[in-house]
């Protein structure tokens, strides 16, 4: 699948710098979050159903981790995958791909509204018979060292048809990207540069959708060549 040159992203993020990292309580209004932009994916792809969720994102760093949260507005949540390396974008889903400026590749975290996880390292998205042509799993070690909070449950079905609205905050240590990517050091504020997306999907819900923040040319989320400006303050 090729990726038309004329597609440039449209959009940047600021990851401001805390001295406290945020409570792991999965609360949109925490204070803590005062201090970090939002960024709402408004980009509905075609391909989707007719159902629109509302979805905004914040993100902090300090000298060990990046701190996010989602909120999502929603309807049709759906939740079924439990786990770590499962398919979660098969139900009700939020998902950060990034890419430090430092190796090869990127980074994309998938995760489930009950809080299960997929964390991949992919250094050539061509897709193949085994998903891509160069890929690592990252390691039930370092997967561990992230940490999840949702306000939902861990399994949803049958499926929440009314309207609910749900949030999944997590913490990523650099730690458990540098055995991948590589050292850190000196990329992880002062305006270093990375790149990436935010994106919102449910493939096997009954209204499925997929939403970005950075609009792409195509339904396929593994376009780093066309990830956005993402700046660490």
């Amino acid at each position: 699948m090729t990726t038309p040159a004329s597609a440039k992203p449209a959009m940047s993020y600021t990851i401001n710098a805390t001295t406290a990292a945020p409570a792991l309580s999965a609360d949109w209004s925490a204070l803590a979050w005062s201090a970090a932009a939002t960024a709402e994916l408004t980009n509905l792809r075609p391909e989707s159903s007719d159902h629109r969720p509302r979805v905004a994102v914040r993100l902090l760093h300090d000298d060990l981790a990046i701190y996010g949260i989602y909120q999502v507005h929603d309807r049709y949540v759906r939740v079924v995958q439990e786990g770590y390396q499962v398919p979660v974008c098969t139900d009700s889903c939020v998902e950060f791909f990034f890419k430090p400026p430092v190796g090869p590749g990127y980074f994309n975290l998938e995760m489930n509204a009950g809080g299960a996880y997929l964390f991949t390292y992919v250094r050539n998205s061509r897709r193949c018979e085994d998903g891509f042509v160069d890929f690592t799993k990252v390691a039930p070690e370092h997967g561990r060292m992230v940490q999840l909070r949702s306000t939902m449950p861990a399994r949803v079905e049958p499926e929440i048809k009314t309207p609910v609205t749900w949030c999944i905050q997590f913490a990523l240590p650099f730690a458990a990207l540098e055995p991948y990517c590589g050292p850190l050091a000196g990329h992880t504020g002062g305006g270093a540069a990375w790149t990436g997306n935010f994106f919102k999907c449910g493939d096997n819900t009954s209204h499925p959708h997929w939403l970005t923040w950075s609009p792409l040319p195509l339904l396929n989320y593994h376009l780093p060549a066309l990830f956005a400006p993402i700046k660490l303050a």
